[in-house]
């Protein structure tokens, strides 16, 4: 199985809270292949989301992150990053924890590592 054959529309499915994620994290998946762990949604965070509590975060797939609105603050890194900015993680890769002063919404992008690779 695959992402679904969408053409361009207004998503209109439920905002829910993503497995494992902490207060105030919303999600909206757009498509998503359960198969093969492929996926895209807008994510959200309220305003004073913090993530201290979850650590730093890693995990098995690769991961792209496009800030749509608002800002985010990484705590390891004591640096803020808004509108317009991006990233791409490999599995395994750490990153934050994070807090949205005043909440954000990115576009994320989530597919599984090729069998025995990484890269």
């Amino acid at each position: 199985m695959s992402k679904p054959e969408l053409e361009f529309h207004i998503p209109d499915g439920p905002w829910t809270v993503p497995e494992g994620a902490g207060p105030g994290t919303e999600q909206l998946v757009l498509a998503q292949d359960t198969t093969t762990g492929r996926g895209t949604a807008l994510v959200r965070w309220a305003p004073g989301t913090d993530t201290s509590a979850l650590g730093v975060a890693r995990h098995d797939f690769w991961e792209e992150v496009y800030l749509l609105e608002g800002s985010m603050h990484d705590l390891t890194l004591d640096r803020t990053f808004g509108r317009g900015s991006y990233a791409c993680r490999p599995p395994g890769m750490p990153h934050g924890p994070w807090t949205a002063a005043d909440g954000v919404t990115m576009l994320v992008i989530t597919y599984p590592a090729q069998e025995g690779r990484t890269d």
